[in-house]
């Protein structure tokens, strides 16, 4: 068995008889969780065991721990500051900003490696127009320059960590007011422009050999008249071609409002795949998922194959006991409280 193009959520902390039997599929090769279901890492730990003890090749287990407004796992886990605090970091001592964001990509993915958890779809390569609510603090900089260098010393910890990084929301999610999971985003500006900002900072993580990267659902009808997400010119001549990028293509979630303009689950599926996806996410819409896995049925990709199996996590990460008590995760929760001293409670977005 391979690993199918689909990931899909679960419904809590332990699997439903259900769930395991429909994971077992061909056509699923992931699962995402969220808050709901996470109770603790000793909790997390046999999770993620049974999920990749449930057939071969295990099946990818990702979730989004950004860090801000956008982490999953929290109590027990340590606090990560919004990434912006970053790039403020940035414009008052670039080096000491640089080994932050190092340390702050391996202490996000050591625990959740420490937790058997694959993959996190971070970093957020956006920029912080100002303009986008969903993507505000989640962003690092404003900068294209300083997104990229920043980026790449993020992904930088996250691989010695032993976590394959995804770079998202490809091409730029930063420009447009409107929230994807509520309505489609439009971002009129022609391609030149996006070429010389939103562009910059995938095209540096890309020639630093990023592994895989999530397209945004937002339309750019200056380039195209589809989504990026569903949009074969965007990730095909673009991302693949212009950009020469040889690693995995995952769509943002389907069950968003933006996703709608593909059709039903079944069809947006179909168009996110034939556009140039490896991997397309059905999060919160479980009823969804027989029609999907049925409408993908004999899809077979084996280059995609390969490039998602390649996401896999590390093995022999040190478990949760082990790592919290080397001095290398003591120096980041040091190094992250100090970039962030006073935490206020995150609200955790969709």
């Amino acid at each position: 068995m391979s690993l199918g193009p689909l990931m899909t959520g679960i419904a809590g902390p332990g699997l439903l008889a259900q769930e395991r039997e429909r994971l077992c599929d061909p056509g699923i090769g992931g699962v995402i969780l969220f808050t709901r279901n996470y109770e603790s890492p000793a909790q997390l730990t046999r999770l993620s065991d049974e999920l990749h003890g449930l057939r071969t090749p295990a099946l990818l287990v990702a979730v989004d721990q950004e860090g801000g407004p956008v982490q999953r796992f929290r109590e027990g886990f340590t606090r990560l500051p919004p990434p912006t605090r970053l790039g403020a970091r940035y414009r008052r001592d670039p080096e000491a900003a640089r080994r932050v964001a190092e340390q702050c990509g391996w202490l996000m993915a050591a625990e959740l490696r420490a937790t058997g958890v694959d993959l996190s779809f971070a970093p957020v390569l956006d920029l912080d127009r100002g303009v986008s609510a969903v993507i505000g603090e989640r962003a690092l900089h404003r900068d294209p320059e300083v997104v990229a260098e920043l980026a790449r010393r993020y992904v930088r910890g996250m691989q010695r960590a032993g976590m394959a990084a995804v770079g998202k929301h490809f091409p730029g999610h930063g420009a447009v007011t409107a929230d994807s999971h509520r309505a489609l985003p439009v971002d009129p500006r022609p391609m030149a422009d996006l070429e010389q900002e939103d562009l910059v900072p995938f095209e540096r993580l890309i020639l630093q050999s990023i592994p895989a990267i999530m397209a945004a659902h937002v339309l750019y009808p200056a380039v195209d008249p589809q989504p990026s997400g569903f949009s074969r010119h965007w990730l095909h001549e673009v991302l693949r071609g212009r950009l020469g990028f040889q690693g995995a293509v995952f769509s943002d979630d389907l069950g968003m409002a933006a996703a709608a303009v593909a059709g039903d689950y079944p069809a947006r599926a179909r168009a996110a795949l034939a556009a140039g996806c490896d991997m397309v996410l059905l999060c919160n819409e479980p009823e969804a998922v027989p029609a999907v896995l049925r409408a993908l049925q004999g899809h077979r990709d084996p280059a995609a194959q390969l490039r998602l199996a390649r996401l896999r996590g590390a093995r022999h990460a040190p478990d949760w006991a082990r790592l919290r008590a080397s001095p290398a995760w003591h120096e980041a929760v040091d190094a992250l409280a100090a970039l962030d001293p006073d935490p206020e409670l995150d609200l955790d977005l969709e």
